[in-house]
């Protein structure tokens, strides 16, 4: 799967969270080799220092680590993958019912419509 940005936001940023969305979501498995710089570059159609910050900060967040001859491997770390997919999961809650507030649709109501969906 490919990578889609928007011109409001750094790329590296979009980077980041696309490639920490995969990490979480399982597309990218643990102790998974991950693509070099350059194949993540093609892949992104981005430069390959953009896709060098972004692989840098998550590094930063534990989210990968490196192999000095190897390459960079999706991190073995249980704990640290639940932790940030929660985060990820209470960030979007919150928008969306911030979002529906500005619609004048309270908590409760919002709960309720999800409890009902089906599928």
């Amino acid at each position: 799967m490919g990578f889609i940005f928007d011109n409001e936001r750094p790329i590296y940023v979009q980077l980041v969270e696309q490639i920490r969305l995969k990490i979480v979501s399982g597309e990218y498995k643990m102790n998974e080799k991950l693509p070099s710089v350059r194949d993540f570059a093609v892949e992104a159609k981005a430069n390959p220092n953009t896709v060098q910050r972004a692989l840098v900060e998550l590094e930063k967040e534990g989210l990968i680590y490196t192999e000095s001859t190897s390459g960079k491997f999706v991190t073995n770390d249980e704990r640290k993958l639940y932790d940030i997919k929660d985060n990820i999961i209470k960030c979007k809650v919150s928008c969306l019912i911030s979002d529906m507030e500005l619609l004048g649709i309270k908590k409760e109501e919002v709960i309720k419509y999800l409890k009902n969906m089906k599928g």
